[in-house]
């Protein structure tokens, strides 16, 4: 019965996070900046400066949210991406000198910034599917230039997996639900404004 019960909460609960949070989802990946790297004609220069976005977002999240989940989440060094894609840049002659600021984080709870894990991690989930289409340049396909989007090879899906099981046996301990909810819609809306206001600077 209690077996039951908490597969039936733990489903809900995941599932109204997505449902919540797909309108945000949508409005991101509708960027020009974003559709770029999923085009059949993107340049390797298109795909050089989504990294250097990408990089931003990561050395915020790891910076300053990981730091908040060092004792809960068990494989939380093997979720680093930063060197991953500064060793892409590396590969394509760019060098990352210096970030900017995606996440306002002072003062957030644990669940909160839980939100905003829950989709950096997501965006590894579809950087799989973003691989197939960069991998088409012949700059990128091979081994180099691609790491950060191949996230964690074959395993990436139980990664996730494991992830989403954390996020929920943890919703469900802290019922704090619509904390998570609203740290997630935040992430996406500040990658959003991130990809947007250098996208305004760069025309």
């Amino acid at each position: 019965m209690s077996i039951n019960s908490t597969s039936s909460i733990t489903s809900n609960f995941l599932s109204d996070l997505k449902t919540q949070t797909s309108d945000s989802h949508k409005k991101l990946e509708e960027l020009p900046v974003s559709m770029s790297i999923m085009s059949p004609n993107m340049k390797i220069e298109e795909y050089t400066y989504y990294l250097s976005l990408m990089h931003d977002v990561h050395n915020d999240t790891e910076g300053l949210i990981f730091p908040l989940f060092s004792d809960l989440i068990d494989d939380l060094e093997q979720r680093r991406k930063k060197h991953l894609i500064e060793n892409d840049l590396l590969f394509l002659n760019s060098k990352k000198t210096n970030s900017e600021k995606v996440f306002q984080t002072e003062g957030i709870s644990t669940p909160f910034a839980l939100g905003i894990l829950y989709v950096v991690e997501g965006s590894t989930l579809g950087g799989r599917f973003i691989l197939k289409n960069v991998s088409k340049l012949p700059e990128l396909s091979g081994e180099n230039g691609v790491s950060y989007f191949n996230g964690y090879g074959d395993k990436t899906g139980s990664f996730w997996k494991s992830f989403l099981n954390f996020l929920a046996e943890y919703e469900q301990e802290h019922n704090c639900g619509d904390e998570i909810i609203e740290g997630a819609i935040v992430a996406f809306d500040s990658i959003y404004k991130h990809f947007d206001r250098t996208s305004t600077n760069e025309d």
